[in-house]
């Protein structure tokens, strides 16, 4: 493919956890790619290829130079909901298509059917998005299988006991190089317009279950401990916002006692199956020792 017939991209929260994939994932493909990020030292962990922007999703304006000439957009919404319309605007006036990393709050299972601050943005996101006329794809990731960096890493590094609650709460952790990957497709190929994808690992598996599937990729046993909800709350107090952990204590809590969501949607758009939880662990392994 010879990068000066082809558009480029435009990666909106390129800095972040999936969005630093697809500028990855673009790149390979031979996609030329405008990396945007609110400060400019941000982009010095991107790709050398990437064309670096700066600009801010609460200030609208400041994407025309990004947006100018581009072809595409893979949008991850990262701010307050006020500019959303006007920025949805900017982006029906200069592309062709947009990829929206969304939620599956339209999926009927408990886990996603708890009142969730996030869900209400992006539906209304999506709504935007639909009344502009845009080829649009929407992208409805599940629980991301990375979450656990944040969440039992820390434990996991010092040889603790991972504490934390609802451990018969099944999900289906999805790899966030797969949630890239098929964002990188639906960008690139045509046939995605109007696609509405919900994306999950391949198995349902308790909390619990997963910490085990991480040691087994460590080698070694990691032992799991119950808490109570009121004890995720003062352990989180401070560090996440109280709406958020309302959020995932409710959905864990509606989730005991019942499989997780499990879509065939990565495996249909890609070819090959979804990674497991444990090859993501084993791929991530270092992360999870005293060394990392």
């Amino acid at each position: 493919m010879n990068q000066t017939d082809v558009p480029p991209v435009l990666v909106t929260g390129a800095t972040g956890r999936v969005g630093r994939l697809v500028v990855g994932q673009l790149l390979d493909a031979g996609v030329p790619v405008r990396a945007l990020t609110r400060r400019s030292g941000a982009a010095v962990t991107l790709p050398a290829k990437a064309e670096m922007f700066t600009g801010d999703l609460t200030v609208p304006e400041s994407l025309d130079p990004a947006l100018s000439g581009a072809g595409a957009v893979f949008l991850v919404w990262t701010a307050p909901p006020r500019t959303a319309e006007a920025v949805v605007e900017r982006l029906a006036t200069h592309v062709r298509r947009v990829v929206f990393l969304s939620s599956p709050h339209r999926t009927p299972h408990p886990f996603f059917r708890q009142p969730n601050p996030m869900a209400v943005l992006h539906a209304g996101i999506e709504r935007l998005i639909a009344a502009t006329g845009l080829e649009s794809t929407t992208l409805r990731p599940g629980m991301y299988a990375s979450n656990s960096l944040a969440w039992w890493a820390p434990a996991i590094r010092a040889g603790e006991v991972v504490r934390w609650p609802y451990g018969a709460a099944e999900t289906a952790p999805v790899d966030d190089r797969d949630i890239a990957a098929v964002a990188a497709r639906t960008i690139c190929h045509d046939g995605y317009a109007g696609g509405d994808y919900v994306l999950t690992g391949p198995e349902s598996l308790t909390q619990a279950a997963q910490v085990d599937a991480i040691g087994d990729a460590l080698g070694r046993r990691i032992p799991f401990e119950e808490m109570t909800p009121d004890e995720f709350r003062s352990l989180w107090e401070g560090a996440a916002p109280s709406s958020a952990v309302d959020m995932l204590l409710a959905a864990w809590g509606a989730a005991v006692g019942q499989p997780a969501y499990v879509s065939t949607a990565v495996a249909d758009i890609l070819g090959t199956p979804p990674r497991t939880l444990r090859q993501w662990a084993t791929d991530h392994a270092t992360a999870f020792t005293k060394d990392s």
